[in-house]
């Protein structure tokens, strides 16, 4: 595929051949994203600790990376992982309201150090495995769940092209409340 100099040629670490990706140029960012590793479980624990009061088990990641491993990616800035996002592939109802079968994207958990937040990682965490999801998985839609208080994220998802579709009462374990938004992958 020849280069088309009028659009901006993305850096990104990971074998994309034929994906076209929304997102921001990485080099001009300071950050690289790729495919989470097992060596990388310790640092992503401690980002997830670190940053959301929801924690989990070193098995759940494992078994998250074990069985879908194309959506599971981590942002590097600095020399070290500053973020992470790991996804579930699931079959379901559309979320976006259609009365049909869909291949879901289940955004599980997305987390960025408070030090690197507001510089893109977060944006392009979302971009990058939503459009693996698509191309490798062959989802039809993308969604998660968000607290209710979370404006940035919020506002970073509507950015993105998620909508608020349900409210889940007292789905967080302090009692709040969460959104469910959802996003139809056509795009990414």
């Amino acid at each position: 595929m020849p280069l088309n100099p009028a659009k901006p040629v993305y850096a990104i670490s990971l074998n994309l051949v034929g994906f076209t990706l929304k997102g921001q140029n990485l080099s001009s960012q300071g950050f690289d994203v790729r495919v989470f590793t097992i060596s990388d479980l310790e640092r992503v624990m401690h980002i997830n600790a670190k940053c959301l009061p929801e924690n989990y088990s070193s098995y759940f990641y494992r078994d998250l990376y074990t069985k879908y491993p194309e959506t599971f990616l981590v942002a590097e800035a600095d020399g070290e992982i500053q973020g992470y996002i790991m996804c579930r592939i699931e079959r379901g109802w559309s979320k976006k309201g259609k009365l049909s079968a869909a291949r879901l994207a289940h955004v599980v958990s997305i987390a960025v150090m408070e030090s690197h937040r507001r510089k893109g990682i977060g944006k392009e965490l979302i971009v990058q495995s939503m459009a693996r999801a698509r191309r490798l998985y062959d989802c039809d839609e993308g969604y998660l769940e968000v607290r209710v208080s979370n404006e940035p994220a919020i506002g970073l998802y509507t950015k993105l092209g998620y909508s608020k579709v349900k409210r889940n009462y007292g789905y967080y374990l302090d009692g709040e409340d969460a959104w469910v938004m959802a996003v139809s992958l056509e795009e990414f």
